[in-house]
């Protein structure tokens, strides 16, 4: 039985092969209708979430499998006082795997280590997304056609922002990555990044403030919002918010093959306006998000095995 609470716990090719089978069971989608007739996904999901949750339990829909859990820690018995731990063991009672969100570092490692089913880590406070990741790798892959000799722009909240540090794990492990990390000094990467991931990797990388500085040198730009629900200080969250919004203008700046990239959801960073031009690429995300979340169930559930 295995678990994913990070990208750095796949290999290269074990991310590579998930991307070929995503990209196999959206050209196929019969073939794989009923690999989980009789299965159950768990959505533990302990903060809102609209597209992880909703791809997760597409994901496992279009397997043949069903969804039991819940969607916010308000309709669970974490308001009793009860543990990750034995809310793990509950659920592994009754589902196949499991999806989990929680706004604490850490928290599904915590219920990986006594659940009797594989964990899947949807995000953990500011810490990892492994498999918003997964979807950003197939976005990039499928749009530019390779992974690697890629400049990419991550913009917008460095700090808090966990599809950035998941995703600049990734990356470093790709050959010929340069970063260009666009941000207020406030919320640049944190430190403990630089030295764990970027450093040893020897990836270069640079930061810096001005977007339309970095606009024109990109093959990839990755747009974050900033997360009201991570600041401490409201004051600094009003400051913040609005400190960077990608327009028409902008994008002017841009290649013609520079891609838009969000997690979402957006706020006032990306305006709406860009939504119509052939580079936003936030919704073949979301898309490819849930072929990805496909692929990593039938993995580690080991269907393929018996296919």
């Amino acid at each position: 039985m295995r678990h994913i609470m990070s990208p750095l716990d796949l290999t290269v090719e074990e991310m590579d092969r998930l991307m070929d089978l995503a990209a196999d069971m959206e050209a196929n989608p019969k073939k794989y209708a009923h690999v989980c007739d009789g299965l159950k996904l768990a959505t533990l999901f302990y903060e809102p979430s609209t597209r992880t949750r909703m791809s997760f339990e597409s994901a496992m829909l279009n397997m043949g499998g069903s969804i039991i859990g819940f969607h916010s820690a308000s309709s669970s018995s974490a308001t009793k006082g009860e543990s990750v731990a034995d809310t793990i063991r509950v659920a592994g009672c009754f589902a196949d795997i499991c999806a989990m969100r929680h706004p604490k570092e850490g928290a599904p490692m915590v219920a990986a280590e006594v659940s009797p089913i594989p964990v899947i880590n949807a995000g953990d406070g500011g810490h990892q997304h492994p498999t918003q990741t997964l979807a950003d790798l197939m976005t990039i892959r499928t749009l530019k056609g390779r992974l690697d000799h890629l400049t990419v722009g991550i913009c917008g909240d460095l700090k808090f922002g966990r599809t950035v540090h998941s995703l600049i794990s990734a990356l470093v492990r790709y050959t010929g990555i340069r970063f260009i990390l666009i941000s207020p000094e406030e919320l640049r990467v944190p430190s403990y990044v630089k030295e764990e991931v970027l450093n040893p990797a020897g990836t270069p990388y640079e930061e810096v403030i001005r977007l339309e500085d970095a606009i024109p040198k990109l093959d990839i730009l990755y747009m974050t919002r900033v997360q009201k629900e991570r600041f401490f200080n409201e004051d600094d969250y009003v400051r913040m918010k609005d400190f960077y919004i990608l327009d028409e203008e902008k994008m002017k700046l841009a290649g013609p093959e520079m891609y838009v990239l969000h997690p979402l959801p957006r706020v006032n960073e990306i305006s709406v306006q860009v939504d119509k031009d052939p580079r936003a690429a936030y919704f073949k995300q979301v898309h490819y998000g849930m072929y990805m979340r496909e692929a990593l169930m039938y993995t580690l559930l080991e269907l393929g095995e018996d296919q």
